[in-house]
């Protein structure tokens, strides 16, 4: 009941703060790296400049949140073992393909984004930060929450490197708009971002190591 609650709650609240689509958004999917279209984004943050928002790696057949309590793992929707393998992908393909990082890493407290960015990319990368929490453990820190979202994906990168953001999926469409809802955002892709004073661009969705069947939780 408390769950159910929570997301009508939160889905009221969105209608009513949704922002227009940025530019660029209109029909976005996941392009797959190998394909022409993920290719093209692979080339573009090879120059660097760009923003990478990753969604936490895949959680299906996990226990859904309960607690929503950061630190309590046990009551929290976890990354699967297909997970932490996806995780592990990711982290390996981004450097085969000499995509460059800017350190450190950042991610939010819930452990399946933190763990997600921990395993791709090294416990030491990684930073983690309240501006990249969950919706629903923010509690009445959301305003503060999405603000630090915002802020986070229209600040420039050091030159020649990509910002890493580890985060969730409903922050990301509350602030961005209703163009990476449904199922344009799986579990373990990225949104491409080209931050700009006056609002991000989205170039596209990068799915650096897909799984099959994977992608969008039942919770």
């Amino acid at each position: 009941m408390r769950a159910a609650l929570r997301r009508l709650l939160l889905a009221a609240l969105m209608l009513a703060t949704m922002p227009a689509a940025p530019a660029g958004a209109a029909g976005l999917r996941a392009a797959v790296v190998g394909t022409p279209e993920g290719d093209a984004l692979v080339a573009r943050l090879r120059a660097g400049g760009l923003v990478l928002f990753f969604r936490h790696a895949d959680t299906i057949g996990m226990p859904c949140d309960r607690s929503f309590r950061i630190g309590d793992r046990d009551g929290q929707r976890n990354i699967s073992t297909r997970g932490q393998e996806q995780a592990r992908r990711i982290g390996t393909v981004l450097r085969d393909l000499a995509v460059p990082l800017a350190r450190p890493i950042l991610a939010g407290p819930v452990f399946r984004a933190r763990d997600t960015a921990e395993i791709a990319f090294g416990d030491d990368h990684v930073q983690v930060t309240d501006d990249l929490l969950a919706d629903d453990y923010a509690g009445g820190k959301l305003d503060q929450v999405l603000a630090g979202h915002r802020r986070l994906l229209a600040e420039a990168p050091p030159a020649g490197a990509n910002r890493v953001l580890v985060g969730h999926r409903t922050p990301a469409i509350m602030v961005l708009g209703p163009a990476v809802g449904g199922d344009a955002l799986p579990e373990g892709a990225a949104l491409v971002i080209e931050p700009a004073s006056d609002g991000p661009r989205i170039l596209g969705i990068l799915a650096a190591a897909p799984v099959a069947g994977g992608g969008f939780h039942g919770c």
